[in-house]
């Protein structure tokens, strides 16, 4: 691994301008229609892995907080048999061609993965368009996955990382569709019955809603034969994909919510813009600057924590914000919101900005060396910037962002802060979070 990183650091520090063409020449990559399912076919042939992600596009914006969760509700019951699949037959065949079946609920969509081999893509691919297309939904299984479903969410409220998450994310984009949970809360896993799980898949498993990234040493006439056979005999359905509307800007917030544990979690969100906005790589490299700063300060000098950062919520629609677990949280405030107030006010450096691109790039070439992970950053920059082919522009787009730049996103949208506030309430300022 380190030596991996010293092979790419030297690649970015001899010609910057190489590593931008290396990225941009995809000759790879492809886009096309099946159907009426649009398709990015990546031929890696240097590996005999395949991935096959079937983004069923909207998230959170597909459902209301009585619905929420039915979606990764639906696609996990798929799992416990299908109508050419017997349950007992369907895990027999799932061990024995050892594929990787993945649900990923997001705010944006839900992703259903195959992860699977070159040799066995055909037997993968008819058990994984049989989930979606004719999952059996026995009553039996449907109340063991709601009884899994609740059970995680109780833990959820175990866990103080998860559950400040689950209040920042309350109170931060209240009143915008990212406030509700994609895995739904008690009330709404409660009302899912087999019934409603047949009828969302009838109207809402449809090909508009579909996008296909596949990753592997697979053809493009392999894929289609595969989708023609399968997926195509979907409906069609009349969704639209559009980015979201702008997380609405509010006056500051808080939540507080006494618990008495070894630290307190603290965890704030600004309202960010939309992922089709030049601002949104400047805000992300923002972040970034600002959690260097506050690690070597509040971490490393200081030791008020063993972790603070400034998350970027990669999402349609973005979100930046504050985070830090620790024992003296006024303390701590202060000292962050002295390095918003330079980062508005004082540009960075660009021999510091340089060396954070550097950072940059090298994880971007870590974080692609899946097959998997491609197959995402595709879907993304799809769905997010309107072409896969600005995945390959990354770099370029990072170079392109100035010490101005990122002065002018922090004073922009690193304020009005909405707190989520775990732990002991006697030990804050509520004044001071709503300084923010």
């Amino acid at each position: 691994m380190l030596r991996r990183i010293a092979v790419i650091i030297a690649m970015v520090c001899a010609s910057g301008t190489s590593v931008v063409a290396q990225t941009a020449a995809d000759t790879l990559t492809s886009s096309f229609t099946v159907d009426g399912i649009p398709v990015i076919l990546r031929r890696n042939t240097s590996n005999n892995v395949v991935v096959a992600n079937v983004y069923l596009l909207g998230g959170t914006r597909q459902v209301t907080e009585a619905t929420s969760g039915i979606e990764p509700f639906l696609l996990t019951v798929s799992e416990r048999g299908t109508r050419h699949y017997p349950k007992t037959v369907l895990r027999r065949r799932t061990s024995a061609l050892g594929v990787d079946f993945v649900v990923e609920p997001s705010i944006d969509w839900t992703m259903f993965g195959a992860h699977t081999i070159t040799s066995e893509v055909d037997s993968t691919w008819a058990i994984f368009a049989d989930r979606l297309m004719y999952p059996a939904i026995q009553p039996a299984e449907v109340e063991l996955v709601r009884s899994q479903f609740i059970s995680g969410e109780k833990q959820e409220r175990d866990d103080p990382d998860a559950y400040v998450s689950d209040l920042a994310d309350s109170v931060a984009f209240a009143g915008h569709p990212y406030a509700v949970s994609p895995t739904g809360n008690a009330t709404s896993l409660a009302q899912i019955t087999p019934a409603s799980l047949r009828d969302y898949q009838r109207t809402q498993i449809v090909k508009s809603r579909m996008l296909l990234v596949v990753v592997g040493d697979v053809t493009r006439e392999h894929l289609e034969s595969l989708i023609h056979s399968t997926l195509a005999q979907l409906p069609a359905g009349s969704y639209k994909w559009t980015l979201p509307d702008p997380i609405p800007v509010r006056p500051a917030s808080a939540v507080l919510v006494q618990r008495t544990l070894p630290t307190n979690y603290l965890l704030g969100y600004v309202a960010g813009p939309l992922a089709s906005s030049p601002d949104y790589t400047a805000l992300r490299v923002a972040a970034t600057v600002l959690t260097g700063q506050m690690f070597a300060e509040i971490r490393g000098r200081q030791n008020l924590t063993y972790d603070v950062h400034a998350p970027f919520l990669e999402r349609a629609a973005s979100a930046s914000g504050l985070y830090v677990t620790t024992v003296s949280p006024d303390t701590t405030l202060k000292l962050m919101k002295s390095f918003i107030t330079q980062l508005q006010n004082e540009t960075v450096t660009a021999d510091g900005l340089q060396r954070l691109e550097l950072q940059f790039i090298t994880q971007y070439f870590l974080d692609n060396e899946t097959n998997a992970s491609q197959a995402d950053f595709l879907a993304r920059s799809q769905l997010y910037q309107g072409d896969y082919r600005h995945a390959m522009t990354f770099v370029q787009d990072l170079r392109s962002v100035t010490p101005a730049a990122v002065q002018a996103a922090a004073r922009k949208y690193m304020k009005d802060f909405h707190w989520a506030y775990l732990g002991d309430t006697t030990k804050v300022d509520r004044a001071l979070l709503l300084s923010f």
